[in-house]
């Protein structure tokens, strides 16, 4: 392990992390790398289950947050006591693991996931209209003793703690926001908010609005961070769904592939916008060191000074791939078996992130942003049939997909 700090060359570190329901634990699994490498961000943004693990994480001590992941991903799994991540496979190898699945999301829908969210059965279908047993299949009463257990909010919202930006969107104006402990004081029902799916889960509300999930938006909150970023800024992305996959070949490949497209973070699209911004920012900062001094002593130059401002950015990207029997159920299928393979990739992933050095350093200003991505890596060295290419390809302004 590193003795120094491997994100000191930045002015910040930010961790992103995209919605995706159970396979969430893949996020938990990647903090428990980062952890390792002393890798400790100073700003949590995420949506959905994202939100509850950057919850998590910020509202706790370094030394507490993987016991409290741990703690949390246990309490809504079920399965085995002893977590046999391989009980499966002793059913017949992936045919076993196929049916330790359906059997897994079976006990999802119909009975939820224990300290997460219940069923309400039978469905009241006289129930008051606009009210949350018409409006929902599942009660997430369960969860606010949960996140009281595992997040202690005093420390959460304290001065000088750790910033976290957690994404919803209004049920009636379809509006996007972010609840953030800059601006307000973050409860257990902004976290919930954020992760509100329906018609699964009920809407929560807020000062008198109602929110949904964020990801019915846009499902990564990496946006608002090149957005907000001041300073060089180093940014983890964790993903759950892959926007590239195979040519679908059942109905149920086809509905898995649908949720892949849809809640799938458009990075390169992201990305670009950051260049545009830069590009102008660079021009803009180029005509305001013509002007004569006596020209640059107004608000409005000033104005166009702070907004001129420069700063670059590394973006580490991780997502998660499916093994190949993981079908569209994947982010509601809460069994302990695939919760603790969903952990194990997001460890051994970003540890070999980790473990590279290329992205420690900050890009040229020239570059403004330099993009890391390890899926990228592994799809060209599969289809060149190449060893010994680097693990993490650094993308330029001309390369990479817009649909990673």
């Amino acid at each position: 392990m590193p003795h120094h700090h491997p994100n000191s060359a930045y002015d910040k570190t930010a961790l992103v992390f995209q919605g995706g329901g159970a396979l969430g634990a893949f996020q938990a699994g990647a903090y428990e790398a980062f952890h390792e490498f002393d890798v400790e961000p100073g700003w949590y943004a995420g949506i959905s289950i994202g939100a509850v693990n950057c919850a998590i994480i910020a509202g706790n001590r370094p030394e507490e947050r993987c016991d409290k992941l741990r703690s949390f991903w246990n309490l809504i799994t079920s399965g085995p006591p002893d977590g046999d991540v391989d009980w499966g496979m002793g059913l017949g190898g992936i045919f076993g693991v196929k049916a330790a699945s359906v059997l897994g999301t079976a006990a999802s829908l119909t009975g939820g996931a224990p300290g997460f969210f219940a069923p309400r059965w039978p469905l009241n279908l006289s129930a008051l209209p606009g009210s949350a047993e018409a409006t929902s299949i599942y009660d997430t009463g369960p969860l606010v003793e949960t996140l009281c257990q595992h997040i202690d909010f005093d420390l959460l919202n304290a001065p000088g703690s750790a910033r976290i930006s957690l994404g919803a969107v209004d049920v009636e104006t379809g509006n996007f926001t972010y609840f953030d402990n800059r601006e307000m004081t973050i409860g257990p029902e902004h976290i919930m908010a954020s992760g509100a799916l329906p018609p699964g889960l009920p809407w929560i509300e807020i000062e008198g609005r109602k929110y949904w999930d964020g990801g019915l938006v846009s499902n990564t909150p990496l946006a608002h961070v090149l957005r907000e970023c001041e300073g060089d800024t180093l940014v983890f992305e964790v993903d759950l769904f892959p926007a590239r996959g195979p040519l679908p070949q059942t109905l149920i490949d086809v509905e898995e592939r649908r949720k892949d497209i849809t809640y799938s973070s458009r990075t390169r699209m992201n990305t670009d916008a950051f260049r545009e911004r830069h590009a102008l920012k660079t021009v803009l900062r180029q005509v305001i060191d013509k002007l004569p001094p006596e020209a640059r002593d107004t608000p409005e130059v000033r104005q166009a000074e702070a907004f001129a401002a420069d700063h670059r950015v590394t973006l580490v990207h991780l997502i998660y791939r499916h093994e190949g029997f993981i079908g569209a159920s994947k982010d509601y299928e809460f069994s302990r078996t695939s919760m603790l393979r969903h952990w194990q990739q997001g460890h051994d992933d970003a540890s070999e992130v980790l473990a590279n050095n290329d992205w420690r350093e900050p890009p040229t200003k020239d570059e403004a942003i330099a993009i890391y991505d390890l899926d990228r890596a592994r799809r060209i060295k599969a289809r060149h049939g190449v060893e010994g290419i680097p693990i993490h390809h650094k993308q330029t302004s001309k390369a990479g997909d817009q649909s990673t």
